[in-house]
This record gives C-alpha cells, sequence and structure tokens, in this order.
C-alpha cells in the first residue's frame, strides 16, 4: 500500500493515514463508528488501493459464503479481507483467530483484515474474548471540523457531519435525511443488538437527550418522563452509548478535597441529529431556540474529543456550589488542558472558572467561542476558535512528519 496513496484517494477523512499505519502493523482493524458516517467508503478506498475482497454481511449471500469461514478466507490470504457490519456473524470472531495465527506461521503477519462495525458492544465483547493481541481499533466518526472548508463550521453544527446531511443540497433535504436516519434506527437497527424496546418510547427518550444537551444527567427526572423505573433509564442510556449515538461524559472525580458532582454529563453526539429531533429546521431557528448554547457547547466538545490524542481522559468539572470547567482533556503524559465553551461574542471569563482552575492547576486554560480571532483573557487563558484549537489537539495526535507539515484535509467527498 503507498505512502499517502490513501489520504489522496480520500479527498480526505482525518484518520486516513492512521487506518493505513494501523493495518501495517496489525493482523487485523476493526473501524468502529455509527452507520452512514462513511466507514465503507473509507474502507473500499483502501480496497482500491491493493487487492481485496469486500463481503458485506447483511447480505445473505455474502453471509452464505462465509459457511466455511477457513476454507473461503484461505482463498483469500493473499488480499485485504473486508468484512462490513460484522457484528451480524459474531460467531466468525473465533475463527479468525486461528485464520491470523497460521497467517504469522507463514509470513502473512499483518494487513489481512479490516472488520466494519456499527455498534461498539458486541464488537468489543466478542474481540475482546477471541481475538486478543491480534486487533486494534479506530472509531470513525462522522465529519469533523478539521475535515471541511472552515467557512462552513455553522453549516456542519446545524446539519452535523453525517456526509450525506452535511453535503445535502439544501436545509430541508438534509433534515429529511436526518429524519429518516433517526426512523431508521428506531425501527430497523436498534432491534439487532438488545431487547426488544417500543421505538417511540426510546424515541422520546433521545429527544428528551438532546433537550438537555450538556447538561448533568437526571435519571429520576428522565423516567418519570418516560413511565418508566431508573434501570430502564440506564439500559436505553447505555444502549445509545454502545452505538456511538450518544456520549456520556464522566465528572472529574480526583479531587478528594470537594464535594464534586458524580453524575455524568449526557449528550447526543452529532448537532445535525440533536437538531433533527428537536425540529430545528435551519440555521434561523436553531438561533432562537432555547437549546442553541448547549447544542453549540456539545457540537464543541465532541469535537476536541474527537481530535484529541488517544488515550485521552475527557471529563467535566463541577462542584456542589457550583465551581466548573466545561470539559477537562488529560493528554498522555497527563498534561491536563481546561475548556471552558460559551457561544458568546465577548468572551468573558466567570468567577466559576478562576475557582476550578486553582483547584485543578491546568498546564492549559482555553475559552472557547464562536470566533476566529485568537486573543488572551488573562494572563494563562486565551479565547480560541473551535477549528484552531482542533487543530492544536490534532498536531498532538498526528505530530507532521519531519521536513513538512501535516496534510491539509480537502473537501469531502459523500460517503455510502
Amino acid at each position: 500500500m503507498e505512502s499517502g496513496a490513501i489520504i489522496t484517494y480520500m479527498l480526505l477523512r482525518r484518520l486516513a493515514s492512521h487506518l493505513e499505519s494501523l493495518l501495517r502493523h496489525s493482523p487485523a482493524v476493526v473501524l468502529l463508528g455509527p452507520r452512514q458516517a462513511g466507514k465503507t467508503t473509507l474502507a473500499l478506498a483502501f480496497g482500491g488501493q491493493t487487492a481485496s475482497i469486500y463481503l458485506d454481511l447483511e447480505d445473505a449471500n455474502d453471509r452464505a459464503k462465509l459457511s466455511n469461514p477457513s476454507r473461503y478466507l484461505a482463498d483469500h490470504e493473499n488480499e485485504l479481507v473486508i468484512l462490513d457490519e460484522v457484528h451480524r456473524v459474531p460467531e466468525l470472531f473465533q475463527q479468525l483467530r486461528g485464520i491470523i495465527d497460521r497467517g504469522r506461521r507463514h509470513g502473512k503477519a499483518n494487513g489481512r483484515f479490516l472488520l466494519l462495525g456499527s455498534a461498539a458492544m458486541d464488537l468489543l465483547k466478542q474481540s475482546g474474548e477471541s481475538l486478543a493481541g491480534r486487533v486494534s481499533y479506530l472509531e470513525l466518526g462522522p465529519f469533523d471540523a478539521l475535515e471541511i472548508d472552515p467557512a462552513s463550521l455553522e453549516t456542519l453544527w446545524l446539519r452535523g457531519g453525517f456526509p450525506r446531511s452535511f453535503l445535502a443540497e439544501s436545509d430541508d433535504i438534509s433534515l429529511t435525511w436526518r429524519r429518516d436516519f433517526v426512523r431508521t434506527y428506531l425501527e430497523r437497527d436498534i432491534a439487532q443488538f438488545g431487547p426488544r424496546i417500543p421505538a417511540e418510547t426510546l424515541r422520546r427518550f433521545w429527544t428528551m437527550l438532546a433537550h438537555n444537551q450538556a447538561q448533568v444527567l437526571n435519571a429520576a427526572n428522565l423516567a418519570s418522563g418516560l413511565g418508566v423505573d431508573g434501570k430502564t433509564v440506564a439500559r436505553y442510556l447505555d444502549l445509545l452509548v454502545d452505538l456511538l449515538l450518544v456520549r456520556r461524559l464522566p465528572p472529574w472525580q480526583r479531587n478528594a478535597g470537594k464535594r464534586l458532582v458524580k453524575a455524568p454529563k449526557v449528550y447526543v453526539r452529532d448537532s445535525g441529529i440533536a437538531h433533527a429531533l428537536l425540529g430545528i429546521r435551519d440555521k434561523e431557528m436553531l438561533l432562537g431556540h432555547p437549546v442553541v448554547g448547549q447544542t453549540w457547547e456539545s457540537f464543541v466538545i465532541e469535537t476536541l474529543i474527537a481530535a484529541a490524542p488517544e488515550a485521552t481522559e475527557a471529563n467535566y468539572y463541577r462542584t456542589s456550589n457550583g465551581t466548573e470547567v466545561d470539559l477537562l482533556l488529560t493528554l498522555p503524559g497527563g498534561e491536563l488542558w481546561a475548556i471552558e465553551v460559551k457561544r458568546t461574542s465577548a468572551p468573558k471569563l466567570e468567577r466559576g472558572f478562576h475557582s476550578a482552575c486553582a483547584d485543578l492547576d491546568p498546564q492549559r486554560r482555553f475559552y472557547v467561542y464562536p470566533g476566529a480571532e485568537r486573543f488572551p483573557l488573562d494572563e494563562r487563558t486565551d479565547a480560541i476558535g473551535v477549528v484552531e484549537l482542533a487543530q492544536a489537539l490534532n498536531a498532538r495526535r498526528f505530530p507532521p512528519a519531519a521536513g513538512g507539515p501535516a496534510p491539509a484535509a480537502a473537501r469531502p467527498a459523500a460517503a455510502r
């Protein structure tokens, strides 16, 4: 696989070069992400650059080819085997273990399998049991702020990053796609991953989370609104988190001398899906909606987490007296970044942020606002745009190669 070829071909997904590296150094790579995020498009781009075979395991004919997986895959041992929606055939993982081990003995150690899945839970459970030491993981979300023209940032916030939503010809077409996406998940996809849950009940729950973007989870209120108990709310939340549709941001718990809030913050990960659940049609409607500040905060937090180096820990900080930081990122090595997020044209540090920083003593402090200019708010805190801060985090994740800058992201192509 020629270095850099995939990046040029893809036009680009930011993680393409990292996926290429993982395939060079691991027998199997599991590429996780929600449906329609672009996993298949990225995988087929890799397949187009090397000898490969692609099987969609939602297709009965392709599943039938794996009725005897050892024999079938032995016939393709010199090719990259791409298995899409691999959670549909969980028994395959045990077979892959033996195939990989035999390949190692025959000198075919790495770059054998690229496994695509739309949920974290089943894949991680199966591969954790069967493929320990033989598999690497990578999560591909929808487009983020580093994969688009910066001039389209507000469109990305409104429509979200799912390619067909973001690249739609109009806001109305985008909204229709997102509503269909939600309906398909509720009526078809979710049933594959767990016990039967009434679609309308789960829609109400998902919508309630959208109304409470970036808020501390109040399970009792959600349970009361749905007419269920707390355990049922926890089960619904676990399902949406495992499907990579909702993020549960844990609280900071390391200051033993402070009374800290212990419940997580919860938000719908893709801002466009949140807006569709809330019936928000266009930017004017969004700017006048009560959730505008919360959905901006969620959009920024999700962008920064996606850009951060692997193994970065993400938390929020809040004490019982209201001292708060919206996002704490603990980078590999222990460096702590404190990040406040507000949708305002006049950034101003509040007393709670100063108090929290006095408690935490972070190495770096930022205030993310909707503008693009960077300027100091005090001796240790900069006001900064989301794109510039995401670029700084991404540079920690993928340092520029010696002799030149990291490749710039071009406008992305539509994804399958």
